[in-house]
């Protein structure tokens, strides 16, 4: 019943989206007399920033055609090297980098958003690398008979991708699946693995929530895992090709992130009013394309969410040395040879300070020399992957990082 309320209004709000692009364009339009009357710029301007907002945003392309590297512009070749049900893997390279330029494995969050929100961080790193990413797929688009999908199938998934990429590998993890990356390199050095990461970057990682918690871990520890099963989890209805599955709805995510902050939603939409009056495209463009990236959400299996939300934020299995792959307890100090890279916002209002900092001081057996920690002073969580402070400061460490234990 959830989803079919949400369709139906999807359905009223695209047709009242559609309307006022229409009524946005007709009083902008300089061949008739309304954009020169008073009211005509303001209304416009209203009308323009409504149908922005309530428009339906499906899956963004990549759109990573080059990369400038000083004042040069390279292209970029964008390809998917491994098809899998509920993920593929994709490839971005330059061909005038050197055949032993640095591999990557981008690992994206399955956490309500398509894996294109790592675009910046994708581009950053296509400098120097070729980059691998994790392009997840919208649970909502894979049929029943694919079967199940949970964090022992997202952990299968990340050592399927390094075995694929082949030894030598480097793996980045953003935000939610630092737990599971985390757990699959400690499998891999465990089975002396010859595709183990020679390094891993955790970026904003829940992997000890009782760290300085935030509201999203407070709100995962409030209620029984049975309340989330009965008020978060939804059936896919019939239109999609996945009708039937049993889902954590991408709208769901994105009405809880959008609450959480919801003075600075409504402060970005009422600046891009103010840009649009006075005509300043650029900077409303700016506006309109983080909203594009942002509001565009895929829905995730509910094993998957359920799992998660129990295991990381209600039994703390990986601090608590419970957490488990197929049935087998994992062992964190098996991880002997993976350098380990730890980094964290100042101001991350989702993944606390020292939550990620934690897995440092999980891996008893490996060297000091091959930890690091990096506080972003004054970067939020979004901050840690994209924008200045990642492009400028954060990548820097990490390419550093890399290169050392490479």
């Amino acid at each position: 019943m959830l989803y079919h309320m949400h369709e139906l209004q999807k359905s009223w709000m695209s047709s009242a989206s559609t309307w006022a692009s229409i009524g946005a364009e007709m009083l902008s339009n300089p061949a008739l007399p309304f954009g020169y009357m008073g009211m005509g710029p303001m209304a416009s301007s209203a009308l323009e920033v409504f149908a922005h907002a309530t428009a339906t945003y499906g899956k963004p392309a990549w759109g990573i055609e080059t990369v400038t590297v000083g004042k040069q512009a390279y292209p970029v070749v964008e390809s998917t090297v491994l098809n899998k049900p509920f993920g593929d893997l994709k490839r971005f390279h330059r061909e005038d980098l050197p055949e032993d330029a640095p591999r990557l494995l981008i690992v994206a969050p399955m956490s309500g958003h398509y894996a294109t929100l790592l675009r910046g961080t994708v581009e950053r790193m296509l400098e120097n690398y070729t980059v691998y990413v994790t392009d997840w797929a919208d649970a909502r688009t894979v049929p029943l008979h694919e079967g199940q999908f949970d964090l022992d199938d997202y952990m299968d998934y990340v050592i399927e991708f390094l075995e694929h990429i082949g030894p030598g590998a480097h793996a980045m993890a953003v935000c939610q699946p630092s737990v599971p990356v985390f757990a699959a390199t400690a499998i891999m050095n465990r089975d002396g693995h010859e595709c183990a990461p020679k390094t891993l970057t955790m970026m904003g990682g829940p992997i000890d929530t009782r760290c300085s918690p935030t509201s999203v871990n407070d709100l995962a520890m409030e209620r029984p895992i049975e309340w989330f099963r009965h008020n978060v989890i939804a059936t896919v209805p019939m239109q999609y090709r996945g009708s039937g599955r049993r889902v954590y709805p991408g709208f769901m995510q994105l009405a809880g992130f959008m609450s959480m902050n919801l003075g600075n939603h409504m402060m970005s939409h009422y600046e891009m009013f103010k840009h649009l009056t006075v005509g300043d495209e650029a900077s409303a463009q700016a506006t309109k394309d983080f909203y594009d990236e942002y509001r565009s959400v895929c829905d995730m299996t509910a094993e998957f969410y359920l799992q998660t939300v129990q295991e990381v934020f209600q039994d703390h299995s990986i601090p608590n040395g419970t957490f488990k792959h197929r049935g087998k307890r994992i062992d964190l100090g098996d991880i002997t040879g993976t350098a380990l890279l730890a980094i964290e916002g100042e101001r991350d209002d989702i993944s606390g300070l020292g939550q990620t900092r934690a897995a440092l001081e999980l891996t008893p057996n490996l060297d000091a020399s091959k930890k690091r920690y990096y506080m972003a002073e004054g970067a939020g969580h979004y901050g840690i992957f994209n924008g200045s402070k990642w492009r400028e400061k954060i990548a820097p460490v990490v390419e550093e990082f890399v290169a050392t234990h490479g």
